[in-house]
């Protein structure tokens, strides 16, 4: 069994100022937005994010932008928050920018535990200055390396007293990855089971992986929300 919280200030007991955190989610999608303001209402700051994207300006890892908490992030996509664009641009925050597809792969190597991989993603373009660049069959490749992280917090649609989860339609997108890429991994879910109830085929993240969870109802926020004029 797996220690359940009650508590979201509780959940993240342990993380310190400067940790590397990995974060579950797509946009406002599958994010773990529970604990996000738990660490907002903490204070803890100086933390490396690796995300796919840092949330908007009222919402998900956008909040902790909002308060300065974020002092380096990975991400592939950043297009939906004017404070990340303002901090960037002041020389606030450092961002490493990753290709979609090779960050989903650096985070996976890393919960599989291979220090790197070639791919051909970013060969020609700035994402390969200072890497090694090889060549297979004729084709150059570009070495990345794994990523891995103090803690791993993701969110799922349903999980259970043993720590499996299943993370509902796109909100698969990096959750289950950065869940197994961390050295503690917290949960929040939204519904909560008991041991043995879930079909062991629909599990996407086995319990292994999970240290702590917390059962916690998502707001559903949507991004930018466009209607059709009468």
């Amino acid at each position: 069994m797996k220690q359940i919280y009650s508590s979201a200030d509780e959940i993240i007991d342990g993380i310190e100022d400067g940790a590397t955190l990995l974060v579950g989610g797509f946009g406002l999608c599958g994010i773990p937005e529970t604990v996000i303001q738990a660490l907002v209402k903490k204070g803890t700051k100086n933390l490396t994010i690796v995300s796919n994207n840092c949330g908007v300006d009222d919402w998900g890892l956008g909040l902790l932008l909002e308060k300065k908490q974020i002092d380096k992030i990975y991400a592939s996509y950043v297009g939906e928050n004017k404070e990340f664009e303002r901090q960037v641009i002041n020389g606030e925050l450092d961002v490493e920018l990753v290709p979609q597809g090779t960050l989903a792969e650096r985070l996976r190597a890393g919960g599989a535990g291979i220090p790197a991989f070639y791919t051909p993603a970013g060969v020609g373009t700035k994402i390969a200055e200072g890497k090694e660049v090889r060549e297979f069959d004729g084709k150059e490749y570009v070495l990345e390396k794994a990523i891995t992280g103090d803690v791993s917090i993701v969110r799922a649609h349903t999980g259970d007293t043993y720590g499996n989860l299943i993370y509902r339609k796109t909100a698969q997108n990096f959750n289950p990855m950065i869940a197994a890429a961390g050295k503690i991994t917290i949960a929040e879910v939204e519904n909560l089971e008991e041991a043995g109830s879930l079909d062991p085929h629909h599990i996407h993240t086995p319990g292994i992986y999970v240290n702590r969870m917390i059962q916690a109802d998502q707001e559903n926020r949507i991004e930018r929300r466009t209607v059709k004029e009468a």
